[in-house]
């Protein structure tokens, strides 16, 4: 039997025993464990491992290729050079010849577990699942294997095939091997439910192993994420304040604590944190800002401006830097020079994207809409790639009813980030002022496609096939509207008006029904029912509508006899 190679210790796949290098030395070596005599040429085989024990790999190396080419026992040669290349750490060239071995000999009892190790190795994570995969086709009880193929189902983000995989390597570990390599199993399968949004399980998991690892940043670390997502502040404090002990030096403990002590206005505290952190991550934009804030909020308005300055040099086009930093000078009564302070970098430098940046935004949180407009252009010349100074220029044009430009922003926005959901709604609200109805209705669905409970796009999208006489899609999307407890009862009476101008009476009293039941006091979809009744032959139940209608709003019997 070929050997396992020794895996990669930081990801948990474990050491296997190596059988080759013993059998070697006993001179019974065979290929996938057949038992027959040893080969005529085993001996470029032992002095391989001579030479591979002696640290003289790339002798070793020259030994089994000149080997290769005598046609020695091609699959033990094909394994050797395997392991050999694994040992160079050059993971490609081992994967090669494993993949040779597993291609000549594809019931080789190591040569598929090796290439998976290799594969991994490479971040070739779906090759590498199906080597393991083939591994275990053939030896079912390999935990080794399983371990392998979960830590891989878990960087291709599919966590419930990886519980399996966790699962299986939990039942098959043997137990001489339990305790720390139990533990680890158990880590793995704690970030696969994780993933999986299982939280609660994964909680309780990470809370297993902590006592026998209480030392783990790995297990404190995850289960400061675990707490932030359950909105559990006093434990997200806990095991921060934990980690930090551990590692006084640790980045995510120090954000996290910075975080909760701003959140709870203790600036004292923050101060505390942020200036430890920016010891320890000096190129932290987010701990230099936090430290301003915490030096603004205590009154340091000189050191205040510092560390905005700070992390302003790491991140220039920062725009709440650059609003706080004016703020400083602002608050401390130089209104004049934090405006000079732009003008002068702008004179020096006209196009300067944080100076633009920074007075774009106040003109327009100052109201002066059209000097923000003239300035979010003069940046997007300056910096194409600038894209929420295009979309705050298509939200000011927008509001304006410049819908042409507005669509032309935010197409820009949407050209470079296709995920944007706010460009892409605003592009398709302006394609439909535009009385482009066809890119709205095209622009809608796309969002949709991305996040299909998105009320708002649902409730244009519907309009918007109103508009378009598209009765189909228009019903499609109040009746997902339902099913998300939004209910519009505007578009199903205008939609029961499309129906019923298109002469679908049934339909369209459906519709009118559907409104009522929300607005039950709503005269006018009661006298279309009335009339939709009335063409359906329904004679009875459209008095009774028109009655009703009559009653929740009188003036109609006035009108009616006027």
């Amino acid at each position: 039997m070929a050997q396992d190679i020794p895996p990669k210790e930081s990801q948990q796949v474990f050491f296997v025993d190596d059988e080759l290098i013993e059998r070697l030395l006993r001179g019974d070596v065979a290929p996938s464990g057949a038992k027959h005599k040893r080969p005529a040429h085993s001996g470029s085989l032992a002095a391989a491992v001579a030479l591979a024990s002696a640290g003289q790999l790339d002798d070793a190396v020259l030994e089994l290729e000149r080997a290769l080419e005598r046609g020695e026992n091609v699959v033990e040669v094909e394994s050797g050079l395997g392991h050999l290349y694994f040992e160079k750490e050059n993971w490609s060239q081992a994967a090669g010849h494993y993949a040779k071995v597993a291609e000549r000999e594809p019931k080789h009892l190591t040569a598929h577990y090796n290439l998976g190790l290799c594969l991994e190795r490479q971040s070739k994570f779906e090759e590498a699942a199906n080597a393991f995969e083939a591994a275990l086709s053939l030896d079912p009880k390999r935990w080794q294997a399983q371990i392998g193929r979960g830590l891989c189902l878990l960087r291709l983000n599919w966590p419930e095939a990886a519980l399996e995989c966790w699962d299986a390597a939990l039942r098959g570990l043997p137990l001489e091997k339990r305790g720390q390599r139990q533990d680890d199993i158990l880590f793995g399968k704690a970030i696969a439910l994780h993933q999986a949004g299982r939280l609660e399980e994964a909680v309780d998991l990470y809370h297993e192993l902590l006592p026998a690892n209480p030392n783990s940043p790995d297990l404190l670390n995850n289960l400061i994420v675990l707490s932030i997502a359950r909105k559990e502040e006093t434990r997200v404090k806990e095991q921060a304040e934990r980690l930090l002990k551990i590692q006084p030096s640790s980045r995510s403990a120090l954000e996290c604590l910075t975080a909760i002590a701003l959140s709870n206005s203790d600036y004292s505290g923050a101060l505390q944190y942020c200036s430890q952190l920016v010891k320890t991550a000096p190129d932290s934009h987010e701990g230099w800002f936090n430290l301003g804030a915490a030096y603004q909020k205590t009154g340091r308005l000189e050191q205040a401006a510092s560390a905005y300055r700070e992390a302003l040099r790491l991140r220039p086009q920062a725009s709440e830097a650059n609003a706080n930093l004016g703020a400083v000078l602002q608050e401390r009564g130089d209104l004049a020079g934090a405006r000079e302070l732009y003008q002068r970098v702008l004179t020096a430098s006209p196009d300067l994207p944080g100076a633009l940046w920074n007075l774009a935004i106040a003109a327009e949180r100052e109201g002066r809409s059209q000097q923000a407009e003239e300035l979010f252009e003069r940046l997007i010349a300056a910096e194409p790639d600038w894209q929420d100074a295009a979309f705050r220029l298509g939200y000011l044009q927008l509001q304006r009813a410049e819908y042409a430009g507005a669509v032309d922003c935010f197409e820009t926005c949407v050209k470079k980030r296709h995920d944007w959901v706010d460009a892409l709604f605003n592009l398709g609200l302006a394609a439909w002022k535009f009385e482009d109805l066809d890119t709205a209705a095209g622009t809608f669905r796309q969002l949709l496609t991305m996040n299909p409970k998105h009320g708002e796009a649902l409730r244009s999208l519907a309009a918007v096939a109103i508009e378009q006489k598209n009765p189909g899609e228009a019903l499609e999307c109040t009746r997902k509207l339902d099913s998300l407890g939004t209910p519009s009862p505007e578009l199903s009476y205008n939609l029961g008006l499309l129906l019923q101008s298109m002469g679908d009476h049934h339909a369209a009293a459906e519709c009118y029904q559907a409104t009522l039941q929300h607005k039950p006091a709503f005269s006018g979809a009661m006298i279309n029912l009335g009339h939709a009744f009335k063409a359906a032959g329904k004679e009875e139940e459209a008095r009774q509508c028109w009655s009703q209608a009559v009653g929740a709003d009188p003036d109609l019997a006035a009108r009616y006899f006027q």
